[in-house]
């Protein structure tokens, strides 16, 4: 049966703040442990109000250093904001820490505007077109260092820490399948291009040190509750944030709203069809029905897991559901 990941976005709703929030992921990592969730996902995201988890290694240390042993801890950086050495360093030093625990994802995007990518770059000129050498560059980092060997990752040289690629579109699974790396894609929020990027990526594979066949894990939001009804209305949350940040109104995560949809206007209503496909929400039934289904249709290895709910116990009990028929799902198979 396919592998659980968590996806969290450390997300800071309306009323509270980023240290509330990084303790809810501290707690929501410790709850992925007992529930047998595989790895713990956090993303880097700048000037976004509602999410805390910019300084993405940062808060991995907080998450992999707190009695969550048996968790695996990753993280999607954004190569073109750093240099390979840096995150080299970075994710050399958690690996150092916690040894056989740490993944790191890398994508292409600025993961913010272009304001604020000019204010973490300076130089915009080269950061984009580069990826692909600077992936190879930073894999460079995680081998044993040659002899005579000028520039060196301390920590991280010979630490052989897993890299996947992050996607949206057919450029990352080109290269994820040139490279040989497993693939992750952003189908909770940018669906579009997935059934084509899969089709890319297993087709042209080229096997590696790293991984021998594909390996694809894709985004999916997962909205669960006891009813279909509390399901529908704790995604609201969601679907609030998702107009608000395309409006250009980017903010903390609202509280779920009654009959949100009924009152959107036509295009809103549009969009959010389009970019919020990838979700399943509903009772325990309909959570397992709809992740059996999504799996079968894609043959996802690995199903990485994000749910933007208000209050913190909802949004655990939602992972524990998931975690429940996922169980059930597997005794059946």
């Amino acid at each position: 049966m396919t592998d659980l990941s968590v996806l969290d976005l450390s997300p800071i709703v309306e009323g509270s703040d980023a240290s509330q929030s990084l303790a809810n992921s501290l707690d929501l990592a410790r709850h992925a442990e007992r529930l047998g969730y595989k790895r713990f996902w956090l993303a880097e995201h700048h000037n976004m109000p509602g999410i805390a988890s910019a300084a993405t290694a940062v808060v991995i240390a907080h998450v992999a250093g707190a009695d969550t042993n048996g968790l695996g801890a990753a993280g999607g950086i954004m190569l073109p904001n750093h240099s390979p050495l840096v995150i080299a360093e970075q994710f050399g030093t958690l690996a150092a820490l916690h040894p056989g625990r740490i993944d790191l994802g890398i994508g292409r995007a600025p993961g913010t505007d272009m304001g604020t990518a000019r204010a973490l770059r300076r130089n915009l000129e080269a950061g984009v077109d580069n990826f692909p050498q600077d992936v190879v560059e930073l894999m460079g980092y995680f081998q044993p260092a040659e002899e005579g060997q000028r520039i060196r990752a301390v920590p991280g040289e010979g630490q052989g820490v897993p890299v996947w690629i992050l996607g949206s579109s057919l450029y990352g699974a080109q290269l994820a399948a040139m490279l040989g790396l497993p693939y992750a894609f952003a189908s909770h929020f940018a669906p579009a291009d997935l059934d084509h990027a899969l089709d890319v990526y297993r087709s042209r594979f080229q096997p590696s040190e790293q991984l021998d066949k594909p390996h694809v894990m894709l985004g999916l939001n997962v909205f669960a509750a006891p009813t279909d009804a509390e399901a529908r209305l704790l995604f609201t949350s969601l679907q609030q944030a998702f107009v608000n940040l395309r409006t250009g109104r980017a903010g903390r995560l609202p509280p779920p709203v009654e009959n949100y949809d009924r009152d959107l206007d036509p295009m809103a209503k549009t969009m959010l069809g389009q970019a919020l496909s990838c979700a399943v929400v509903g009772s325990p039934e309909t959570v397992r029905q709809g992740i059996d289904a999504f799996v079968r249709r894609t043959g996802a290895d690995e199903l990485m897991v994000t749910a933007q709910i208000f209050d913190h116990a909802p949004r655990v009990r939602s992972f524990e559901i998931l975690a429940e028929a996922h169980k059930s799902l597997s005794q059946a198979a």
